[in-house]
């Protein structure tokens, strides 16, 4: 949807807002990349696909790669389900396929199926302390939390831990 033609003054102070102000407050300064990051997992979290759709090729002229991208909404998944996150999927891979991205991009995995719970497990012992080690022992949802989120996703080459972070608590935030 054109909403500078059908909706001019919603798109001046919209864009004003968001690409001028917000942007340029002190208060708020973020690099580019951690800009885009923030904001399109704040998109992915309340579900805001269109807006997502829009933001992303702005994203991709900032700095972010698509290896960025697409590793954000993978990540998403532990998060917020597949049933919301698909969407986010298909509307990465038009913007990209849009912009002559070839498909699939390339593997960012570090583990396999058979060393997924051990690696994730490492991961989050690196990042919570030595006492999450044995937490998979624990139960049906810390085995799936060491093995899928930490070691499928976590472990993933991409995005950095400090990334990773960020965006999970936009994901949960939003």
């Amino acid at each position: 949807m054109d909403y500078r033609r059908t909706d001019p003054e919603f798109a001046e102070r919209m864009e004003y807002f968001a690409r001028t102000e917000v942007a340029a407050d002190p208060d708020c300064a973020l690099d580019p990349v951690t800009r885009s990051l923030a904001v399109l997992a704040t998109l992915v979290g309340c579900q805001g696909v269109q807006v997502f759709q829009l933001t992303l090729p702005e994203a991709l002229d900032s700095g972010l790669t698509p290896v960025m991208a697409r590793e954000l909404v993978y990540q998403a998944v532990d998060y917020l389900g597949l049933g919301r996150v698909l969407p986010f999927l298909d509307a990465l891979n038009q913007v990209l396929t849009a912009r002559g991205v070839e498909l699939p991009l390339p593997d960012q995995a570090t583990t396999t199926l058979e060393d997924r719970l051990e690696k994730g497990v490492d991961a989050q012992a690196a990042i919570f302390g030595e006492g999450m080690r044995e937490a998979w022992h624990q139960g049906t949802i810390n085995r799936w939390l060491g093995a899928n989120c930490f070691g499928d996703y976590y472990t993933r080459t991409g995005l950095d831990l400090r990334q990773r972070e960020l965006i999970t608590f936009c994901f949960l935030a939003a």
